[in-house]
């Protein structure tokens, strides 16, 4: 604990904002870092825990407390409050390979779980990783480090998101030749194509995908396995196979008229063209841009808010969210103590920038869509209705429908597992859930050889739960390859 008073000294200061009229004219990251000096007074404010919650990933009532990759984060703050930024990076990426993606996109399950959170507000660990990292680039210390030895087994990762880019990472550095095979034209999953590029630009990726190939990881882009390559002539190939393919199949709305509505998009696909059109690779259809149109978004996560964010830049004439569950507090409630994850408001950037532009917020809790109209075969307007959940079953509010103009409604209500073609190519096991089954605590599939990682294996859930699993199934793809592990 570099400074034993730091936490009563120094306030909390987050890295500051673009402010919302001037980012929406474009697609650029908007936050702006600060100062050194700002960083080591943050990293001041960390209190050396006797038990550090923020790192701990321990289950209490039911959800996971701290950060699922452990990281040393007492360790490194203490080294930016002493100025050994080189150190302080050294013991992040001794944990996550990837600060440049949880920097920038993860909610940040440490603070939640920051001690100094319980009474005041918790250090800025996201914002301190996210300088760490940078600065790392920036003094040419994050530079390539192939294995100094070859295992002469080879693996191939099936899916280049978080957890293939963790998997292929751990490992390439236990020195097996590693091949990560993606269908789209570029890597990253849904850190590529799913997250806008203000949260997250793409030149992140890039950066990353040289150190990774100078390391002597392959990346083939625009290969779909079943189709341009047979799963019989992979398993040949590799000693190992590694499926990282996400959950993306999306839940639809069981609402009248929507079935055959032109502008009625999963928010994914959505996404993904405008993304595209973002950096030239493919020009917007004219059905999906939002600009002068009223824009209804059903979903109320990250997507949903990543969506809102996008239809404003496009400019929209409005943008409504709707959200089935009801609105959360304001505070934590009794039954919802530090270190669990609080259960409250969060108003993201995309809920600030339609507050900021249509001057109220766009969400509408307690409602989902019913009904859709359309005008020359395009919806043009919704009925919406009230819900709420009695024993587990949707119940409509009677006399609670409104109708409102929507000429785009974009479908953010969630997944309903993996994509079920490569699987079945595979002959795997598959749970209720609609991902691939493993045993408790194994990454291993029905498959020999196969393994699942990532949201392929958990389900819909977070990029730092991604790398966790990418990492940790690497660690039992290593065993499996050498026959014992190197812990």
């Amino acid at each position: 604990m570099g400074k034993q008073t730091g936490f009563l000294e120094y306030e909390r200061i987050e890295n500051k904002e673009i402010p919302v009229d001037i980012r929406i004219r474009g697609y650029e990251e908007f936050h702006i870092r600060s100062s050194e000096a700002v960083r080591r007074n943050q990293g001041a404010r960390c209190m050396n825990c006797g038990v550090p919650f923020c790192q701990s990933a321990m289950q209490l009532s039911g959800m996971v407390v701290g950060c699922p990759l452990h990281n040393l984060i007492p360790e490194w703050n203490d080294s930016i409050y002493r100025g050994e930024d080189a150190h302080a990076l050294a013991r992040l990426l001794k944990t996550n390979r990837f600060p440049e993606f949880t920097g920038r996109v993860c909610p940040a399950l440490c603070e939640k779980a920051c001690i100094c959170g319980q009474y005041d507000d918790p250090v800025t660990v996201k914002d301190n990783e996210f300088f760490l990292i940078e600065k790392g680039y920036e003094k040419g210390w994050m530079r390539s480090n192939p294995p100094s030895r070859e295992s002469g087994k080879k693996a191939a990762v099936i899916g280049s998101g978080p957890s293939g880019l963790a998997c292929a990472d751990a490992l390439r550095r236990r020195g097996h030749a590693v091949t990560v095979y993606e269908r789209e034209d570029r890597i990253g999953g849904l850190l590529m194509y799913g997250i806008p590029n203000m949260k997250l630009d793409k030149s992140v990726l890039a950066r990353r995908q040289k150190l990774m190939e100078e390391e002597g990881v392959v990346f083939r882009t625009g290969v779909n396995i079943g189709e341009k390559m047979k799963v019989s002539r992979l398993k040949k190939e590799y000693d190992a196979v590694i499926l990282c393919c996400g959950a993306k199949r999306p839940r639809a709305l069981a609402a009248e008229g929507l079935e055959g509505a032109e502008g009625v998009y999963f928010a994914v696909d959505f996404l993904k063209a405008a993304t595209k059109n973002v950096l030239g690779i493919e020009t917007l259809q004219e059905s999906m841009n939002a600009k002068g149109r009223n824009v209804v978004v059903v979903g109320g996560g990250d997507t949903g808010n990543d969506c809102i964010g996008t239809v404003i830049r496009m400019g929209c004439k409005s943008v409504t969210a709707l959200e089935m569950m009801p609105k959360p507090p304001l505070t934590r409630t009794p039954n919802n103590p530090w270190p669990e994850w609080p259960k409250t408001l969060r108003t993201d950037y995309g809920h600030q920038e339609a507050i900021k532009l249509f001057g109220a917020d766009p969400r509408v809790f307690k409602t989902t869509v019913k009904k859709a109209l359309t005008k020359d075969g395009r919806i043009s307007e919704i009925t919406t209705v009230e819900v709420s959940f009695a024993g587990g079953k949707l119940t409509e509010t009677p006399g609670s429908e409104k109708t409102i103009p929507c000429d785009l409604l974009l479908i953010a209500a969630g997944f309903l597992g993996a994509e079920k073609s490569l699987p079945e190519a595979f002959g795997l096991a598959m749970t209720q859930r609609g991902v691939v089954a493993t045993p408790e605590g194994s990454y291993a599939s029905s498959v020999p050889g196969v393994f699942a990682a990532g949201d392929m294996r958990r389900g819909q859930s977070l990029v730092v739960w991604a790398l966790a699993e990418g990492r940790a199934c690497a660690a039992e793809v290593d065993e499996y390859l050498m026959g014992y592990r190197n812990s």
